[in-house]
């Protein structure tokens, strides 16, 4: 049985690490990687074939046609990873590898030694190692982690890592409804799991682990308008779980297939 990683892409033309992504997915056979492209402009899908072409049964493309945001990027590649018998557990990664590989393989080692449903990379727990922030972003950081603990009412240090992995019984629970936010999905995950957990099992059943090294790349894909929206999004995720109760955990994997993902896309299995 296989890992899945998807990487979300959106204009990563210039910034794609071609020759590290082959050279793991050659060196590491119980693996596999999908790509998710999400409307780029630039020629990001090119390049994404060109990484298949070396490494044509452990590399998938899902190519969404309009771009979406990576709630939806990521959500149409659990999908399209849950309907791979071979595949056992499924986890995200960026594009950009600031989590570097030796730590995603830490936190899919920790959740299949441990018996855990999710383990997630923390770039604020103790322990972390190599990690580099400009100050602002460093700031910006901690007055959103302070919201999000109000939202949601759990003893998490850092939702935003872009470095998770479940195993595979847990994401039809996680991935079956669409995400709110095109952004801030992580913290929809977390509810998510607490509705259909309960505060006390998602807790056990979740890890924070520390990373060893993250770095932040510049030319993120998040602008400062995103950014200044970011409290309004939050506000409008709490109303939604909190207030309207309307984000219902529907748990049916014999349905949870492709027929009901996002329409426009393709995929290269």
């Amino acid at each position: 049985m296989k890992t899945g990683i998807i990487i979300p892409c959106y204009n990563e033309e210039k910034r794609l690490n071609t020759e590290a992504f082959v050279k793991f997915i050659k060196e590491n056979r119980d693996y596999h990687l999908c790509f998710v492209n999400d409307g780029s402009k630039d020629k990001t899908l090119e390049v994404l074939y060109s990484m298949k072409e070396q490494a044509p049964n452990a590399i998938s493309i899902v190519d969404v046609k309009k771009n979406s945001g990576k709630a939806t990027a990521v959500r149409a590649g659990a999908r399209f990873l849950y309907s791979k018998s071979t595949i056992s557990t499924i986890g995200f990664m960026d594009a950009d590898l600031s989590t570097d590989f030796r730590d995603f393989k830490d936190l899919v080692k920790t959740l299949k030694t441990e018996g855990k449903l999710v383990v997630f990379g923390s770039r604020n727990a103790l322990g972390s190692g190599e990690i580099e922030r400009n100050f602002m972003r460093n700031m910006f950081s901690k007055f959103v982690k302070q919201f999000i603990l109000l939202i949601l009412g759990l003893p998490i240090r850092d939702t935003q890592c872009g470095a998770k992995v479940f195993t595979r019984s847990i994401v039809p629970a996680v991935y079956d409804n669409a995400f709110t936010s095109r952004w801030l999905f992580d913290v929809e995950i977390f509810l998510r799991l607490k509705k259909y957990l309960g505060k006390e099992n998602t807790m056990n059943n979740i890890f924070e682990q520390p990373l060893m090294r993250w770095v932040h790349v510049d030319d993120s894909k998040l602008g400062m308008k995103d950014a200044l929206q970011i409290p309004m999004n939050l506000t409008q995720i709490w109303f939604n779980y909190a207030v309207k109760n309307n984000a219902a955990v529907k748990v049916i994997p014999t349905e949870f297939a492709l027929d009901t993902m996002t329409p426009e896309l393709s995929i290269a299995a």
